[in-house]
C-alpha cells in the first residue's frame, strides 16, 4: 500500500492531471470514478494502474481481461479490457489525488488513443458534431454526454485548444469520452471528410440562417458550431450546405455551446424519427 504522497507514483500520476504536456509526451491519462474507469474498460482502453482506496469504497476486483468478480460487466463484455496492476492507496493518498469526493474510491492511469477521423466508423446516415475551438473542457464533456444520449456517431474538435484528455473533460463527460468517438483533426480535414462522403455541413450561426426546425436533418449531417465569444471562421460559413439559428426571444442573443448542441442533436433525432414512423 502507498502512504505517502510523496511517492514517485503518486507525484506522476499528479502530473498527468494537471499537466497537457505530460499526458501527450508518456500517452496516458487519468481516469476517475468507477463508473468513468467502467466505461472506459468497456471501451477496451487498457489501464496500466488502478490506485484503489478500499477504506473509502470497497470495490469489486478487476481482474485481468473480463468480469467483475464473476459478474458480468455493467456494460456487457464486448471490448472488455484489463487493468495491469492495481495498487492499494491510504484515504490521505486518494484525498490527494482524487479531483472531488464521492468517486467510489479508484483512480486509474490509462493509455491514450489517437483516434482519427479514418478510423470513424460511421452509420449509413450519420450524425455527427463539430466543435471548432472549444477552449472550455466542461462544455465539451457536456456536448459528450448530448451526443451519446442522442447516438450521435462522433463528436469532431477541429483546431482544439483543449486536451481531449483533460481531466476536466473527463470529469464532466461522465464517461462519455469513451462512449462517443471522439476525434481532434483541423478544419481543412474536416471539410475535407465531409465532402468526400457526402455529409452535409449545417452550421449553427446568426447571419443568412434558417430556424433550426425548418432545415432537414434526416440524412447524413454534421451540426458545426464555434465558441459563443467568436463564432465560426470563414472556412465553415464557406463550406456549409445550410446556415441555421437557435431562434432566441429574450435579450441575449446566445446560449451556451453545449446547450445548444443539445437543442440540435435531438431536433435531429425527432426528424429522424418521425420520417421512420411515415415510412
Amino acid at each position: 500500500m502507498i502512504t505517502s504522497t510523496q511517492n514517485p507514483r503518486i507525484k506522476h500520476l499528479l502530473l498527468l492531471e494537471q499537466k497537457s504536456a505530460q499526458r501527450k509526451a508518456d500517452g496516458l491519462f487519468v481516469v476517475e470514478g468507477r463508473r468513468e474507469v467502467e466505461h472506459c474498460l468497456s471501451a477496451g482502453y487498457t489501464i496500466r494502474t488502478a490506485f484503489v482506496c478500499e477504506e473509502i469504497s470497497p470495490l469489486p476486483t478487476f481482474p485481468r481481461g473480463g468480469k467483475m468478480d464473476g459478474r458480468k460487466p455493467p456494460l456487457g463484455e464486448v471490448g472488455w479490457g484489463s487493468i495491469v496492476e492495481i495498487i492499494p492507496v491510504s484515504r490521505n493518498v486518494y484525498e490527494r489525488i482524487a479531483y472531488r469526493g464521492g468517486t467510489e474510491g479508484i483512480v486509474a492511469v490509462v493509455e491514450a488513443r489517437r483516434t482519427q477521423l479514418s478510423d470513424l466508423q460511421l452509420s449509413a446516415s450519420p450524425l455527427i458534431v463539430v466543435l471548432e475551438s472549444v477552449e472550455k473542457p466542461g462544455n465539451l464533456g457536456a456536448v459528450l454526454r448530448s451526443a451519446d444520449a442522442a447516438g450521435a456517431d462522433a463528436v469532431v474538435v477541429c483546431d482544439p485548444l483543449t486536451d481531449l484528455y483533460n481531466p476536466n473533460l473527463i470529469r464532466s463527460s461522465i464517461g462519455a469520452l469513451f462512449t462517443v468517438p471522439c476525434v481532434a483533426c483541423t478544419t481543412e480535414e474536416c471539410i475535407a471528410f465531409f465532402k468526400e462522403r457526402g455529409i452535409r455541413i449545417l452550421t449553427a450561426q446568426l447571419q443568412d440562417s434558417k430556424p433550426y426546425y425548418d432545415t432537414p436533418m434526416t440524412g447524413p449531417t454534421a451540426i458545426v458550431m464555434g465558441t459563443e465569444a467568436t463564432g465560426l471562421t470563414d472556412q465553415w460559413r464557406e463550406a456549409a450546405d445550410a446556415h441555421i439559428r437557435i431562434p432566441m426571444f429574450g435579450r441575449l442573443d446566445s446560449l451556451n455551446v453545449s446547450v445548444s448542441a443539445a437543442i440540435l442533436l435531438f431536433e435531429a433525432v425527432r426528424q429522424r424519427k418521425s420520417e421512420t414512423l411515415k415510412s
